[in-house]
């Protein structure tokens, strides 16, 4: 059974799952729908159209599905999904889409986002991620699966981070992060070798992370121009679907990537 304080505020164009709870002074606009074994803490605001998964917690103060903060935004319809198992701490900002960006802001399931962490419009946030406090994205950024963005840390509007990236605190990603490296700094930031400790801790292989560092070695250590290094990763550790999956991700590069 549904848990609603009487201080709440939900439209009659919403919809919730029979076992919501929602807290005092949370405002629920119309178009949103969220799922069973939410919990929407207290003053935390949801306008629509939002579509929220199952056993999402929002600790209280979160603002999502707010409109984007884009001066071409003029209004359009746009929208927000959000998965399963999140947990969206306090002051954690999300915001639509665009009209230009493909109208939709995306994130998965199972992340983390910790005190004012912001995902902006166009976003798309794959699953099992830790968004520090005050992480934050602009526009249009992609974040691959088991990737860690540190505290106070910014990414670029059009930037990717690749899978089980880990972004240290306090860092300034202009350009696409590595899939399995370290990125720390500031303008400019750069990489700092495989995350071999946070590998080990998801349970790759001592030869999967061995030829990570390998193809480490070929893109960013070695004197071999790009397309010489991804030529080599690929002839000669293709059989690692990681490494290729690496050498796919700078070959997607449109901003470069950070060495």
């Amino acid at each position: 059974m549904a848990v609603i304080d009487s201080t709440a505020i939900i439209s009659d164009a919403a919809s919730l799952a029979h076992d919501v709870s929602v807290g005092p002074y949370v405002v629920i606009g119309p178009n949103v729908t969220i799922g069973s074994g939410c919990v929407i803490g207290p003053f935390t605001r949801i306008e629509g159209p939002t579509a929220i998964g199952e056993r999402n917690n929002f600790y209280g103060h979160a603002s999502i599905g707010g409109p984007p903060q884009d001066l071409k935004y003029g209004g359009e319809r746009t929208a927000i999904s959000i998965g399963n198992d999140n947990v969206f701490r306090e002051f954690v900002t999300v915001n639509r889409g665009t009209a230009g960006g493909g109208g939709l802001t995306t994130i998965a399931s199972s992340n983390f986002f910790m005190a004012y962490s912001h995902v902006a419009h166009d976003c798309h946030v794959g699953s099992q991620t830790v968004f520090a406090n005050n992480a934050t994205l602009a526009g249009h950024v992609e974040v691959g699966d088991f990737s860690t963005i540190g505290a106070f840390s910014a990414v670029h509007q059009f930037c990717r981070v690749g899978e089980h990236a880990f972004i240290g605190g306090g860092s300034m990603a202009t350009q696409d992060v590595l899939p399995f490296v370290k990125t720390v700094g500031s303008r400019p930031a750069a990489s700092y070798g495989i995350n071999t400790i946070g590998l080990e801790r998801r349970g790759f292989s001592k030869d999967t992370i061995e030829a990570l560092q390998r193809a480490y070695r070929l893109l960013v250590r070695s004197k071999l121009k790009l397309e010489e290094a991804l030529l080599r990763i690929e002839s000669e550790l293709s059989n690692y679907p990681e490494v290729r999956y690496l050498a796919e991700f700078v070959r997607g590069s449109h901003r470069g990537f950070i060495r």
